[in-house]
């Protein structure tokens, strides 16, 4: 697991090597990652945005940003977690990323960013 806290807002990282959707002999590397996002702040909170940075070795980096997560803008109330689940798809097998959400303070309507924490990507095949 991978965790960083900002801003008494923790978001913590399990990632997973997807075997049954990879195709390494197609350069499909496929990879899920669960979210939690825990707020230990004494404000409630809205998730705005996000933006990851992707790096696939040999293929360098990628930048993905967009509204709220998985087609959602959830809210956190003080000590509240959100929990969910993605995926990737490197060409390499071996890479990492590492993001931002834009957050909303309800409480003031002021935006500010939390730190996704950088968490390693590398494929069950590449271990041997």
């Amino acid at each position: 697991m991978f965790s960083k806290i900002t801003s008494n807002i923790k978001v913590s990282v399990v990632p997973e090597y997807d075997s049954k959707n990879s195709y390494p002999s197609e350069n499909r590397y496929v990879f899920k990652y669960n979210i939690v996002i825990e707020n230990s702040s004494d404000f409630p909170v809205k998730i705005m945005k996000r933006k990851w940075l992707i790096f696939d070795v040999g293929f360098g980096f990628t930048e993905v940003v967009g509204d709220g997560v998985i087609g959602l803008t959830p809210e956190l109330q003080s000590g509240e977690t959100f929990t969910y689940f993605s995926n990737v798809m490197l060409r390499s097998g071996v890479g990492n990323m590492s993001g931002k959400y834009l957050v909303r303070n309800l409480d003031t309507e002021e935006n500010f960013e939390i730190d996704i924490p950088k968490f390693n990507l590398l494929s069950e095949i590449l271990k041997n």
